[in-house]
């Protein structure tokens, strides 16, 4: 693997900060993940951001059909001499916002779903996964690499002032293991904090709420305003309710309605979420 400065450097290119580049340079740290991620020579992936192909070209020498994303139009040309070079020609480079990707679209050979892999940009990774959510119908597994402090956010436990939005959407749908921690030497150029890499596991079955797109609304709306109890934070959100009816919704639910919402577990969303369903209707 040629390192990256001396890729850019030869194209006559330089790392853009305003997509959050930062290539791996380590070949050892790449094969590490890949090697962590159990991937199968049946299975068909989707890789956001494939850079200068640090992931893409090891995944490709392993998986039967690599879908490699990225927006950078002079990347791409690059990684497509850099595949040309090692013979990988299982590997369909798309030039595209991952944003603005059907992701169902790339399940359709799967069997029976596809495997995500990517090193995300912070600027988006929040955005990528409300994405995988709603799309995990066609995803089997998303291996992820996110900045520090956002790993640690995924993966926090109520009562955390890391617990949000996003952990409880993931946690309602998914479950999350660590594969590796990442330094930020391993990166050119070096970004200012360490990485690490998660294992997100879609679950096939729910037993939980009766309207998952309702439970979003509700989640999103119970951490708006974060620093206030539930029954002013509901009731001051977008769910558009009068204080009376947050109070009764929690009390249905057997919530205390001066907890705040990075106190409730999943079950207590689901909860909430399934009776003030029932009050609005």
């Amino acid at each position: 693997m040629t390192s990256p400065k001396t890729l850019l450097t030869a194209w006559q290119m330089h790392a853009r900060k305003q997509l959050g580049q930062h290539f791996m340079e380590n070949p050892a740290a790449s094969e590490m993940i890949v090697n962590r991620c159990r991937i199968m020579p049946e299975d068909i992936v989707l890789e956001i951001g494939a850079g200068l192909g640090a992931l893409t070209i090891p995944v490709a020498r392993i998986a039967k059909k690599v879908y490699a994303v990225e927006k950078d139009h002079k990347i791409i040309s690059l990684l497509k001499t850099e595949l040309a070079l090692n013979s990988l020609f299982n590997v369909i480079l798309i030039e595209k916002d991952i944003l603005r990707i059907n992701i169902e679209k790339f399940a359709e050979e799967a069997n029976p779903k596809i495997l995500v892999l990517g090193n995300l940009p912070y600027n988006i990774s929040s955005q990528v996964l409300i994405k995988l959510i709603k799309s995990r119908n066609a995803v089997s597994r998303a291996i992820l690499m996110f900045q520090k402090e956002l790993a640690q956010r995924i993966t926090a436990q109520p009562c955390c002032k890391e617990y949000g939005r996003i952990t409880v959407m993931l946690n309602y749908c998914a479950d999350i293991k660590k594969v590796a921690d990442i330094k930020a030497s391993q990166f050119f150029p070096r970004p200012k904090v360490d990485s690490e890499v998660l294992e997100i596991t879609f679950r096939d079955s729910l037993k939980y709420s009766e309207n998952e797109e309702f439970l979003y609304i509700v989640i999103k709306a119970a951490f708006g305003r974060r620093r206030k109890n539930l029954k002013n934070a509901l009731a001051g959100s977008e769910l558009n309710i009068a204080a009376e009816t947050s109070m009764h919704a929690l009390e249905n639910a057997g919530i205390d309605p001066t907890r705040r919402s990075e106190t409730l577990t999943v079950e207590e969303f689901v909860r909430l979420s399934n009776v003030l369903k029932v009050d609005r209707t």
